[in-house]
């Protein structure tokens, strides 16, 4: 599995850790690292943030050391567990806060960094992709868990049943339901190879700059969306943007009136291609899902300052 290596080694600081709880001895300290990765992973596909992942597992950092090691079997499914119901209780209160959103709602986009990890799996890898975090946000929190839990972490329903502390049968019933959700939306094809996604970067990055509509539109699909995450913060389409013709000419626009003299970096992020847009203190970020004929099918614009403030770490 791919260590997310931007969600912080260690949490958001030593400090939180020493006036919270005594230290840890090494043993278990140590123990706790060794699965950290994995609870970064399950704790941003839950949340669909980098920030509240990170406090989440610095969370059950504090609960593992305030926990008699010899009531611990397992670590592992301990600490699984208490991921788990720690970004539960997390989503409940972000759903409340969410209705009343400025625009759309995108999740914190995280960097994908270095080749592929052999060892993760497609779910896995799927399970953090914009498109599939946009799809789970339709979830309820418990549907999402076992969604989560089930689809990117394969684990079987009883191990399920017993982190949610509910009948495996209603555990099932909640997987069907977040099943019949996302098989119902549109999916992208698998992200292309690292080389040909910088490649439709730059072209894309080219036209935009250039103002050629018609250049943009070549890198486009006719029925590509454009989804713009402000929330309030940044002035941002309010709705999605439909078609190409209308996306093309939204670039031309922009690129010409706000992003004279920024820095252009084409990178990745969430396992797909993206361009990182940096003008002084202020960062644009657009991530891309690309069809199977190799044309920009969905562009992610976050350009609120809060999602993308973890970059600066």
């Amino acid at each position: 599995m791919e260590p997310d290596r931007r969600l912080h080694p260690r949490g958001r600081g030593p400090a939180r850790v020493s006036t919270a709880a005594p230290a840890a001895p090494p043993v278990r300290e140590e123990s706790f690292l060794a699965h950290r990765p994995m609870l970064l992973s399950l704790a941003y596909r839950l949340l669909g943030s980098v920030h509240d992942a990170e406090d989440t597992v610095q969370d059950a950092y504090l609960r593992w050391t305030a926990t008699d090691r010899a009531d611990v079997d397992n670590p592992a499914a301990f600490l699984t567990t208490t991921v788990t119901r720690l970004a539960l209780d997390r989503l409940r209160s972000a759903a409340v806060r969410r209705e009343s959103y400025v625009g759309a709602w995108l999740p914190e986009p995280l960097p994908t960094f270095g080749p592929q990890d052999p060892a993760e799996t497609a779910a896995l890898r799927d399970s953090a992709s914009m498109a599939v975090l946009v799809l789970l946000e339709k979830l309820s929190p418990a549907e999402r868990a076992v969604f989560v839990l089930r689809e990117a972490f394969a684990l079987p329903y009883d191990e399920v049943a017993a982190i949610l502390e509910r009948p495996a049968a209603s555990c099932r019933q909640l997987h069907r339901r977040a099943l019949l959700h996302v098989a119902a939306a549109p999916r992208p094809a698998p992200p292309p190879d690292p080389a040909r996604g910088r490649e439709l970067v730059l072209s894309f990055l080219s036209a935009a700059q250039s103002g050629d509509l018609e250049r943009l539109k070549a890198v486009l699909r006719e029925d590509v969306v454009l989804t713009t995450d402000g929330g309030g913060k940044v002035s941002a389409g309010l709705r999605p943007v439909l078609g190409a013709v209308k996306s093309a000419r939204v670039f031309a626009a922009v690129f010409a009136r706000r992003y004279q003299g920024a820095d252009f970096r084409a990178v990745r992020f969430n396992h797909a291609p993206a361009l990182l847009i940096e003008l002084g203190h202020r960062r644009v970020l657009y991530v891309f899902d690309v069809a199977a004929d190799g044309l920009i099918s969905h562009v992610y614009g976050i350009v609120n300052p809060d999602k993308l403030a973890h970059l600066a770490s």
